[in-house]
């Protein structure tokens, strides 16, 4: 009985970290679904929630206002939610040149974007964040495919800078994205991409629904139109630049919040779940959005039956091994976490590894106790100056 035990828990990692991938991989190949492009300017409203971004904000507004854009068709409107730090009198200075202040009391980034939703004057919404850079030509790429009328949002490249931290979580967070980035393509392709990444993300405005508190925001929003009955894709070309976490304990916090919220956020939208309304795509959320982010449970389960079946043979005493060498790196990883020994990718990758699966069991905890985060505090790093040049 723990044999099956085992192999059903085996079972259910390998096809999360290797067959889920490989089922995106070849359904891309063998069942693309190509969509229309084209040149397209429609009016867009870029909507950014801002909460004490004085150090960011006017490299964020002058990123955007020297984008490949005709000028005249781009809106930006800052939902400022409970700034006293000067991004608010920043932010003024712009007025004048199509940014709109909405000077909000604190309320949390969800509400903000509702209530900057309700001004805006776009045809296409585009979201992105206070610390963000697009790249020159973001914006006529991340509109390209809203010329094809099935597509009510598209999902943009966010590529974090090289060199500007250091250390095993941000090693590790650059590797995860890479592959995430492989995995966009290979969803939009085929079909669907799961949901988009808040760094750069559009929708049609008429296909937006009021956010509820406590979600991950990028996933609502972006996911609603898959559930409207449109396509969600993936634009390459929409390259979103931002600084990775600096330090280990600072990723952690926030990989428990977005997992967190991502959990609650699926609960949410569980009407996308149903397989017969909405096909693969249900299955993929489910392997993408539960699965991997709950692959914590029989990584435990296995880690704990490994040695019960030592003595059943070689392929499961060398498994046991595989798993000692795994954590024992992640937590040398962790030791060595603020020395030149981090940048190892022997132990970076690990060390990420552990690192994201406990955070998900922390809020797996807190989930299941009703927890909820609707507000916080963010912490950033020295902007992107606009006009910077970032290596990918």
């Amino acid at each position: 009985m723990t044999l099956i035990f085992f192999w059903i828990v085996l079972g259910v990692i390998v096809y999360t970290l290797i067959g889920f991938p490989a089922l995106l991989l070849a359904r891309a190949y063998f069942r693309p679904r190509p969509y229309h492009c084209d040149d397209i300017t429609p009016a867009i409203s870029v909507l950014i929630a801002a909460h004490n971004e004085a150090t960011c904000i006017e490299a964020r507004i002058e990123n955007l206002l020297t984008q490949d854009y005709p000028r005249e068709c781009i809106e930006v409107i800052v939902a400022s939610d409970g700034s006293d730090d000067g991004t608010n009198e920043i932010v003024e200075r712009y007025t004048d040149q199509g940014v709109r202040l909405l000077a909000l009391p604190r309320q949390g980034k969800i509400a903000a974007l509702n209530q900057a939703e309700q001004v805006a004057t776009g045809d296409i919404l585009v979201f992105s964040d206070a610390n963000t850079s697009f790249a020159r030509n973001a914006l006529r790429a991340l509109v390209a495919p809203f010329a094809d009328p099935q597509i009510g949002g598209v999902a943009g490249n966010q590529i974090y800078q090289k060199g500007a931290t250091t250390g095993a979580a941000a090693d590790g967070e650059r590797a995860y994205w890479n592959f995430d980035r492989l995995l966009k393509w290979a969803q939009s392709a085929g079909g669907n991409v799961t949901s988009a990444t808040g760094a750069i993300y559009a929708i049609r405005r008429s296909l937006y629904r009021p956010i509820p508190p406590g979600v991950t925001d990028d996933f609502v929003a972006s996911a609603a139109v898959i559930a409207q009955g449109y396509r969600l894709v993936f634009a390459a070309d929409a390259v979103a630049r931002e600084p990775v976490a600096s330090a280990g304990s600072k990723e952690f916090r926030r990989k428990v919040r977005v997992i967190t919220q991502g959990l609650r956020a699926v609960w949410v939208m569980r009407e996308l779940l149903n397989p017969v309304r909405y096909g693969f795509y249900a299955w993929q959320l489910f392997s993408h959005k539960v699965l991997r982010r709950l692959i914590v449970v029989p990584l435990l389960l296995l880690a704990i039956l490994s040695p019960l079946v030592w003595n059943a043979g070689l392929f499961y005493q060398a498994l046991t091994m595989v798993q000692a060498v795994v954590y024992g790196c992640g937590l040398l990883g962790l030791i060595f976490s603020y020395t030149r020994l981090s940048r190892v990718r022997a132990l970076a990758i690990p060390f990420y590894f552990c690192m994201v699966n406990f955070a998900a069991l922390c809020a797996l905890f807190k989930t299941m106790g009703g927890g909820r985060i609707e507000h916080w505090q963010p912490q950033r790093l020295d902007p992107i100056a606009p006009g910077t040049p970032q290596a990918h």
